[in-house]
């Protein structure tokens, strides 16, 4: 609370991350923190579940100097595959949130699954111990792509994962990835029409992208052309808008009423308490912005954690750097950003986003009307270049 550059006349809405790490086997194009359990254990040993709810429960603990008082809109349980940990698992990890932290009532609690965790009444065992909302790792229908995308599950089992989500779920969410390898436009159609046979009301659609330290990385696969990606997209937008689908979002499609308020909260430069191996967080006071890192190795950060020593980094935001950093978040969403909101999120006068703002403006990228920032058509094809604007010099 000491003085700082900053001068922020109120504090950010607050979200919680929980970072369950383990997954059945990591995936090739996964850069994710995220370990296989084979790999790190005896055969047949089970997932240290309660362990790693204890480590949680004393970092949480420990964090809460940090946030007192300030109440918990979502919540957000990621991986790795936390639908690997059992309903029972995931209720007293819920259990111990609510202990700790002020929760709202109507809070939405997000799940990520695997089909390949699926079993029967599993994910409505999740929806009894509190979780809102689902969020599945289809990826894709093709058996050929999954088996390139190394996942562990096949088209069987992700279409009964779905109809089990869709009747267990209000909200729920598709993960679904495009220029597979190999993949033509006619297969990735048939991926998202089988998608949106299930009427979902939530697609995240992502470009498969090769990712620094991964197994694609060091065997490139094959992938579509970058034109043909872009044709591939222009169409997956056109069938999700067909089927009531708004593109809220860079990769976000929703129904009305159906919008992550999560990943909102990122996008709007919310705030983020993150617990588990290796989470981060940002953290608004007063006068600054801060960054968390916690211990990545599960096992380690179980030790640290139970000791309240989870934190490895914590970082002040430059005052430089908060433009570009706002703008890497807000501009993602196509409704655009107020700029009182921009101002009220960073501390900064608006004189501060003028220049980058005004180039925008002038190459056709944005549009400026009434205190309102929106991305063009033409400049939500180009986020990367605005946001370069706002770089500091």
């Amino acid at each position: 609370m000491r003085p700082g550059t900053l001068q922020l006349q109120g504090l950010p809405p607050l979200s919680l991350y929980i970072h369950l790490p383990w997954c059945l086997k990591k995936c090739p194009y996964c850069d994710f923190n995220s370990h296989e359990w084979s790999a790190t254990s005896a055969p047949g040993q089970p997932l240290p579940e309660q362990v790693y709810l204890d480590a949680l429960r004393a970092d949480l603990q420990a964090a809460l100097p940090l946030i007192w008082g300030r109440p918990v809109h979502t919540v957000f349980i990621g991986g790795g595959t936390p639908s690997l940990f059992s309903p029972v698992a995931i209720d007293r990890l819920l259990g111990d949130v609510r202990a700790l932290v002020r929760l709202d009532a109507d809070a939405e609690i997000t799940l990520e699954a695997n089909p390949g965790t699926f079993e029967k009444d599993r994910f409505r065992a999740f929806r009894q111990a509190g979780v809102t909302r689902l969020s599945i790792g289809v990826q894709s229908f093709d058996n050929g792509h999954l088996k390139a995308l190394g996942r562990v599950h096949d088209r069987a089992q992700a279409l009964a994962a779905i109809e089990e989500a869709a009747q267990a779920f209000e909200t729920f969410n598709l993960d679904i990835m495009y220029a597979l390898p190999g993949q033509t436009l006619a297969q990735c159609e048939a991926d998202i029409r089988t998608a949106l046979g299930f009427k979902p009301p939530h697609i995240s659609i992502y470009h498969l992208t090769i990712e620094p330290n991964t197994v694609f990385a060091k065997f490139p696969p094959q992938v579509p052309e970058e034109d043909d990606a872009y044709t591939m997209l222009d169409r997956i937008t056109e069938l999700t808008a067909v089927a009531g689908l708004d593109r809220y979002e860079v990769s976000a499609y929703a129904r009305p009423g159906h919008r992550c308020r999560h990943n909102l909260n990122y996008w709007q430069f919310g705030d983020y308490l993150g617990i588990g191996a290796g989470a981060h967080s940002k953290l608004s006071f007063a006068h600054r912005v801060l960054r968390q890192v916690r211990v990545r190795e599960p096992r380690l950060y179980m030790e640290r954690a139970r000791a309240g020593d989870a934190v490895v980094s914590v970082e002040e935001v430059p005052r430089r750097d908060l433009p570009f950093e706002y703008m890497l978040n807000a501009l993602r969403l196509r409704e655009g950003f107020a700029l009182d909101d921009a101002v009220a999120r960073t501390g900064l006068p608006v004189s501060a986003l003028r220049k980058g703002l005004d180039e925008a403006c002038r190459r056709g990228w944005l549009d400026l009307d009434a205190g309102w920032v929106r991305p063009t058509p033409q400049g939500f094809d180009f986020l990367s270049d605005i946001q370069g604007l706002f770089l500091p010099d």
